[in-house]
């Protein structure tokens, strides 16, 4: 049995992270991930809010830290700076929230970085060393997520994801839709990171774009994939809308029972 299910509020991203978290009272979940930016994001000041709603529901949370606008293995200086000042603001409001772990995009390339890739890996790996040593001050888990196919995006691969969080106690977020559209080997990237991987997002494809679709409209062999995942770890449902995450909730609980 998995331990812990949950879903993102990207499901619901056009509204307010309030009524988002009200709309989700209605379903059994143990957690809900917050996607921390546009209406959904938290700051010192709204965050004893929606946690006191998140209790009265009955559920845990994890916090995607934000990622839009944003570059830890930016070469500009002053734009690395800022981007790892906000994941450490939201390293902060996570350990204040008691969140299970907190979810991290790796680096992406620019046409400057493109041109110079060893001043880049240098500043991208400096800056996961850095998230490392604060998350490990604070008191909480970072995950490193893998990144879909797309030109500028980095850690697309198992192997990739390995080299970046090699020599750090930073741990893995498994996104498979994201994985369906480099590679599809899903055992590979199980038996590479292993122990490391404590975080699952779940939604599917066509084997191309990252469409985030309802489990089981896709192409994903979900009664393949989902017998190998680690059931001991966070399950989220990272789909579209209300509709594509009620049909994957029902189709992950028919494969649960």
């Amino acid at each position: 049995m998995v331990k812990l299910i949950g879903v993102s509020t990207y499901v619901l991203f056009d509204k307010s992270l309030g009524v988002a978290l009200y709309k989700f009272r209605e379903f059994p979940l143990d957690f809900v991930e917050i996607m921390n930016e546009g209406y959904h994001l938290l700051d010192k000041y709204n965050y004893k809010l929606h946690l006191e709603s998140l209790e009265s529901y009955g559920m845990k949370n994890v916090i995607h830290a934000p990622f839009s606008d944003l570059n830890i293995g930016a070469l500009n200086e002053k734009l690395r700076r800022v981007t790892l000042e906000i994941i450490f603001e939201t390293l902060e409001i996570a350990h204040e929230m008691g969140s299970l772990l907190v979810v991290l995009h790796p680096g992406h390339y620019s046409p400057l970085s493109s041109k110079f890739p060893k001043a880049y890996e240098k500043v991208h790996k400096r800056s996961l060393e850095e998230i490392d040593r604060v998350a490990e001050k604070i008191g909480i888990k970072v995950a490193l997520e893998n990144m879909p196919k797309f030109p500028i995006l980095d850690g697309q691969t198992a192997e990739r994801i390995y080299e970046l969080i090699d020599g750090t106690n930073l741990y893995v977020t498994f996104d498979v839709g994201h994985l369906y559209t480099v590679t599809k080997n899903y055992i590979e990237f199980l038996e590479l990171l292993g122990d490391r991987i404590i975080h699952i997002h779940l939604h599917d494809n066509n084997g191309e774009s990252d469409s985030h679709l309802a489990l089981g409209d896709g192409v994903i062999p979900w009664d393949d994939v989902l017998k190998v995942l680690p059931k001991d770890i966070t399950w989220s449902l990272e789909v579209r809308s209300l509709d594509d995450f009620k049909k994957s909730f029902e189709f992950l609980k028919s494969y649960l029972k």
